[in-house]
């Protein structure tokens, strides 16, 4: 499973960014005062978005994957113990298991104590690399553990369970926020199906009658700008609400923002005619 470090992540966002705003500029340049010019602004601004939603997404799939195989580790690391083996012992022994991503790590760990760094040092350097919540939190809790020495296993154990008790409420809070991710979906939805009845019901009508006197009304192409802006602000604010609330950052609400900014861009341009 592929891991991207924070630099990775920041070059992507950089670079992804940095090509959007020349794309505009440049389309600027080129289509000014043409309508085309804001379907070029729109898909450059959802596709701007697509590699940053991959970065951000493999990192997610790594991190996830890390923390669902801390409590085996710290299952395997008890075990060992029992046997008699030392906690950097233990910690080499399980490394030889399939821990998922979490097993390179551990071999670079084990790496860096044969080379005689300290194994607290190795310790906070594997938290720093693997940087998870939880990963974070036991760290410390591991280091004063192999400090106070007696029977580790005791402080392991609790704390195995412990992890598996917080992945437990935290995959139950992500199934109860789903249908309050559908209702974002749904209004977004919704909203869509208005703007296209509101639109060939009344602005297109509204164009073939005689204007009345004091009376200023928009033109069908006047009223698809508006409802063009309206979609993109509905759905990109709309998709950071939905990470927000799916996930706990809005971030990760990226990818709810290009499946919204896709749908109603298409939904736009097939049915405002």
């Amino acid at each position: 499973m592929l891991k991207i470090s924070r630099k990775q992540k920041k070059i992507v966002e950089t670079v992804s960014v940095l090509v959007g705003i020349a794309i505009i500029l440049g389309s600027c340049l080129v289509f000014w005062g043409h309508p085309f010019l804001e379907d070029v602004v729109f898909l450059t601004f959802a596709s701007v978005m697509i590699p940053i939603v991959i970065v951000e997404y493999l990192d997610y799939r790594w991190r996830k994957a890390v923390d669902q195989h801390l409590p085996d580790l710290f299952r395997s690391i008890v075990q060992a113990q029992q046997t008699g083996m030392t906690l950097p012992q233990a910690i080499e022994e399980a490394a030889k298991r399939n821990y998922g991503p979490l097993t390179v790590e551990l071999q670079k760990m084990n790496a860096q104590i044969s080379w005689g760094i300290s194994f607290e040092e190795a310790l906070r350097s594997l938290g720093r690399r693997v940087n998870t919540v939880l990963m974070q939190r036991t760290v410390p809790l591991i280091i004063e553990a192999s400090r106070s020495g007696g029977k580790v296993e005791k402080v392991f154990d609790p704390m195995g369970k412990f992890i598996q008790t917080t992945l437990l409420l935290e995959k139950e809070r992500k199934t109860q926020a789903r249908p309050y991710l559908a209702i974002i979906y749904v209004a977004f939805y919704v909203f869509l199906f208005t703007v296209v009845l509101l639109f060939n019901s009344f602005f297109v009508q509204a164009s073939e009658l005689p204007p009345a006197m004091g009376m200023v009304t928009l033109t069908p192409e006047e009223a698809k700008r508006v409802f063009f802006h309206m979609t993109a602000i509905q759905a990109f604010f709309g998709g950071l609400i939905a990470g927000k609330m799916g996930e706990g950052s809005v971030k990760a609400g990226l990818k709810h923002c290009v499946v919204l900014l896709i749908t109603g861009y298409i939904a736009l341009k097939m049915f405002l005619v």
